[in-house]
Protein backbone atom coordinates (compact mmCIF):
# COMPACT_ATOMS: atom_id res chain seq x y z
CA UNK A 1 0.00 0.00 0.00
CA UNK A 2 2.84 2.39 0.84
CA UNK A 3 4.35 1.83 -2.60
CA UNK A 4 1.10 2.76 -4.33
CA UNK A 5 0.72 5.89 -2.20
CA UNK A 6 4.29 6.93 -3.01
CA UNK A 7 3.62 6.52 -6.72
CA UNK A 8 0.38 8.50 -6.49
CA UNK A 9 1.94 11.34 -4.49
CA UNK A 10 4.78 11.59 -6.98
CA UNK A 11 2.44 11.37 -9.95
CA UNK A 12 0.16 14.09 -8.58
CA UNK A 13 2.99 16.56 -7.95
CA UNK A 14 4.61 15.62 -11.24
CA UNK A 15 1.64 17.27 -12.96
CA UNK A 16 2.98 20.68 -11.94
CA UNK A 17 4.37 21.56 -15.37
CA UNK A 18 6.79 24.39 -14.64
CA UNK A 19 7.64 25.03 -18.28
CA UNK A 20 4.00 25.29 -19.31
CA UNK A 21 3.04 27.52 -16.38
CA UNK A 22 6.03 29.83 -16.74
CA UNK A 23 5.57 29.99 -20.49
CA UNK A 24 1.93 31.02 -20.12
CA UNK A 25 2.94 33.77 -17.68
CA UNK A 26 5.21 35.11 -20.42
CA UNK A 27 2.66 34.61 -23.20
CA UNK A 28 4.39 31.57 -24.68
CA UNK A 29 2.94 28.09 -25.20
CA UNK A 30 6.13 26.09 -24.80
CA UNK A 31 4.47 23.06 -26.40
CA UNK A 32 4.04 24.93 -29.68
CA UNK A 33 7.52 26.39 -30.07
CA UNK A 34 10.97 24.90 -30.49
CA UNK A 35 10.92 21.15 -30.02
CA UNK A 36 7.50 21.31 -28.36
CA UNK A 37 8.88 19.61 -25.26
CA UNK A 38 7.67 20.96 -21.90
CA UNK A 39 11.06 20.83 -20.23
CA UNK A 40 14.17 22.76 -19.28
CA UNK A 41 16.10 22.44 -22.54
CA UNK A 42 13.33 23.68 -24.81
CA UNK A 43 12.58 26.52 -22.39
CA UNK A 44 16.26 27.49 -22.36
CA UNK A 45 16.44 27.51 -26.14
CA UNK A 46 13.21 29.45 -26.62
CA UNK A 47 13.14 31.81 -23.63
CA UNK A 48 16.72 32.07 -22.41
CA UNK A 49 18.90 31.05 -19.46
CA UNK A 50 16.78 32.65 -16.72
CA UNK A 51 13.65 30.86 -17.87
CA UNK A 52 15.54 27.60 -18.23
CA UNK A 53 16.87 27.89 -14.68
CA UNK A 54 13.41 28.59 -13.26
CA UNK A 55 11.96 25.56 -15.02
CA UNK A 56 14.86 23.39 -13.91
CA UNK A 57 14.41 24.40 -10.27
CA UNK A 58 10.65 24.02 -10.42
CA UNK A 59 10.83 20.51 -11.84
CA UNK A 60 13.47 19.44 -9.35
CA UNK A 61 11.57 20.91 -6.40
CA UNK A 62 8.28 19.19 -7.24
CA UNK A 63 10.02 15.81 -7.05
CA UNK A 64 11.82 16.81 -3.86
CA UNK A 65 8.54 17.99 -2.29
CA UNK A 66 6.87 14.70 -3.17
CA UNK A 67 9.75 12.77 -1.61
CA UNK A 68 9.62 14.96 1.50
CA UNK A 69 5.92 14.21 1.90
CA UNK A 70 6.50 10.45 1.67
CA UNK A 71 9.42 10.80 4.08
CA UNK A 72 7.10 12.46 6.61
CA UNK A 73 4.47 9.77 6.09
CA UNK A 74 6.65 6.66 6.16
CA UNK A 75 10.22 7.56 7.12
CA UNK A 76 9.80 7.32 10.89
CA UNK A 77 8.07 3.95 10.93
CA UNK A 78 10.10 2.35 8.12
CA UNK A 79 13.56 3.98 8.07
CA UNK A 80 15.12 0.90 6.46
CA UNK A 81 12.75 1.24 3.48
CA UNK A 82 12.95 4.99 2.94
CA UNK A 83 15.22 4.66 -0.12
CA UNK A 84 12.60 2.38 -1.66
CA UNK A 85 9.76 4.80 -0.94
CA UNK A 86 11.85 7.69 -2.26
CA UNK A 87 12.45 5.78 -5.47
CA UNK A 88 8.77 4.94 -5.95
CA UNK A 89 7.90 8.59 -5.34
CA UNK A 90 10.52 9.78 -7.83
CA UNK A 91 9.18 7.29 -10.39
CA UNK A 92 5.69 8.66 -9.89
CA UNK A 93 6.96 12.22 -10.28
CA UNK A 94 8.74 11.36 -13.53
CA UNK A 95 5.62 9.64 -14.89
CA UNK A 96 3.46 12.59 -13.89
CA UNK A 97 5.89 14.95 -15.58
CA UNK A 98 6.26 12.88 -18.74
CA UNK A 99 2.62 11.85 -19.09
CA UNK A 100 0.38 14.44 -17.40
CA UNK A 101 -3.35 13.78 -17.64
CA UNK A 102 -4.31 17.41 -18.09
CA UNK A 103 -1.92 17.84 -21.05
CA UNK A 104 -3.08 14.70 -22.86
CA UNK A 105 -0.02 12.78 -21.65
CA UNK A 106 2.37 15.15 -23.43
CA UNK A 107 4.92 16.51 -20.96
CA UNK A 108 8.69 16.55 -20.64
CA UNK A 109 11.36 13.88 -20.39
CA UNK A 110 11.80 13.67 -16.63
CA UNK A 111 15.49 14.51 -16.31
CA UNK A 112 15.07 17.50 -13.98
CA UNK A 113 12.63 15.51 -11.82
CA UNK A 114 15.23 12.79 -11.47
CA UNK A 115 17.80 15.42 -10.54
CA UNK A 116 15.58 16.26 -7.56
CA UNK A 117 15.70 12.59 -6.54
CA UNK A 118 19.49 12.59 -6.91
CA UNK A 119 19.78 15.62 -4.65
CA UNK A 120 17.71 13.85 -2.01
CA UNK A 121 19.97 10.80 -2.23
CA UNK A 122 22.88 13.18 -1.73
CA UNK A 123 21.29 14.77 1.32
CA UNK A 124 20.07 11.51 2.85
CA UNK A 125 23.08 9.28 2.17
CA UNK A 126 26.18 10.77 0.54
CA UNK A 127 26.89 14.02 -1.36
CA UNK A 128 28.75 11.92 -3.91
CA UNK A 129 25.39 11.43 -5.63
CA UNK A 130 25.14 15.18 -6.19
CA UNK A 131 28.74 15.31 -7.39
CA UNK A 132 28.03 12.45 -9.77
CA UNK A 133 25.01 14.28 -11.17
CA UNK A 134 26.94 17.49 -11.75
CA UNK A 135 29.95 15.80 -13.34
CA UNK A 136 28.03 13.29 -15.48
CA UNK A 137 25.83 16.04 -16.93
CA UNK A 138 27.98 19.14 -17.18
CA UNK A 139 31.24 17.52 -18.24
CA UNK A 140 29.77 16.14 -21.49
CA UNK A 141 27.77 19.36 -21.89
CA UNK A 142 31.02 21.32 -21.83
CA UNK A 143 32.57 18.93 -24.35
CA UNK A 144 29.77 18.43 -26.87
CA UNK A 145 26.93 20.85 -25.95
CA UNK A 146 24.35 18.13 -26.69
CA UNK A 147 21.83 17.89 -23.87
CA UNK A 148 20.47 14.49 -24.86
CA UNK A 149 23.94 12.96 -24.50
CA UNK A 150 24.33 14.59 -21.08
CA UNK A 151 20.90 13.41 -19.92
CA UNK A 152 21.48 9.80 -20.91
CA UNK A 153 24.99 9.83 -19.46
CA UNK A 154 23.60 11.16 -16.18
CA UNK A 155 20.81 8.58 -16.01
CA UNK A 156 23.19 5.71 -16.75
CA UNK A 157 25.63 6.90 -14.07
CA UNK A 158 22.81 7.26 -11.54
CA UNK A 159 21.68 3.69 -12.14
CA UNK A 160 25.21 2.27 -11.89
CA UNK A 161 26.11 4.30 -8.80
CA UNK A 162 22.90 3.32 -7.01
CA UNK A 163 23.55 -0.38 -7.63
CA UNK A 164 27.17 -0.10 -6.51
CA UNK A 165 26.42 1.80 -3.32
CA UNK A 166 23.36 -0.33 -2.64
CA UNK A 167 25.45 -3.48 -2.71
CA UNK A 168 27.99 -1.79 -0.46
CA UNK A 169 25.28 -1.34 2.17
CA UNK A 170 24.96 2.46 2.01
CA UNK A 171 21.16 2.54 2.10
CA UNK A 172 20.75 0.12 5.00
CA UNK A 173 17.85 -1.57 3.22
CA UNK A 174 17.11 -5.29 2.95
CA UNK A 175 18.20 -6.97 -0.27
CA UNK A 176 14.63 -7.43 -1.49
CA UNK A 177 13.98 -3.70 -1.24
CA UNK A 178 17.26 -2.95 -2.99
CA UNK A 179 16.30 -5.18 -5.90
CA UNK A 180 13.07 -3.19 -6.24
CA UNK A 181 15.08 0.05 -6.26
CA UNK A 182 17.36 -1.30 -8.99
CA UNK A 183 14.43 -2.47 -11.09
CA UNK A 184 12.64 0.88 -10.80
CA UNK A 185 15.77 2.81 -11.75
CA UNK A 186 16.43 0.46 -14.65
CA UNK A 187 12.88 1.09 -15.92
CA UNK A 188 13.31 4.85 -15.49
CA UNK A 189 16.63 4.70 -17.35
CA UNK A 190 15.00 2.74 -20.17
CA UNK A 191 12.17 5.30 -20.20
CA UNK A 192 14.70 8.12 -20.48
CA UNK A 193 16.26 6.44 -23.50
CA UNK A 194 12.80 5.91 -24.99
CA UNK A 195 11.85 9.54 -24.44
CA UNK A 196 15.06 10.55 -26.20
CA UNK A 197 14.56 8.18 -29.14
CA UNK A 198 14.15 11.08 -31.55
CA UNK A 199 17.36 12.66 -30.24
CA UNK A 200 19.19 9.36 -30.60
CA UNK A 201 18.14 9.13 -34.25
CA UNK A 202 19.45 12.65 -34.83
CA UNK A 203 22.69 11.80 -33.04
CA UNK A 204 23.22 8.79 -35.29
CA UNK A 205 22.47 10.96 -38.31
CA UNK A 206 24.88 13.63 -37.06
CA UNK A 207 22.34 16.44 -36.93
CA UNK A 208 21.35 16.63 -33.24
CA UNK A 209 20.96 20.22 -32.11
CA UNK A 210 23.52 21.72 -29.77
CA UNK A 211 22.54 23.86 -26.79
CA UNK A 212 24.45 26.71 -25.19
CA UNK A 213 23.56 28.07 -21.78
CA UNK A 214 24.87 31.61 -21.93
CA UNK A 215 24.76 32.47 -25.61
CA UNK A 216 22.21 32.37 -28.38
CA UNK A 217 21.24 28.90 -29.39
CA UNK A 218 21.25 27.91 -33.01
CA UNK A 219 21.06 24.83 -35.18
CA UNK A 220 24.59 23.62 -35.86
Amino acid sequence: MERVLCLLIGYALGHFQTAVIYGKLKGVDIRKVGSGNAGTTNTLRVMGAKAGLIVLLGDMLKCMLAIFITYLLFGKNHPELIVLYMTYTAAGSVLGHDFPLHLHFKGGKGIACTAGYTIYLGIQYTPLFILMGVVSFFLPLNLCHIVSVCSLCYYSCLFIMTVVYGQMGLFGAPQGALIEVYVILFILTALAFYQHRGNIKKLLAGNERKTYIFKKNKVD
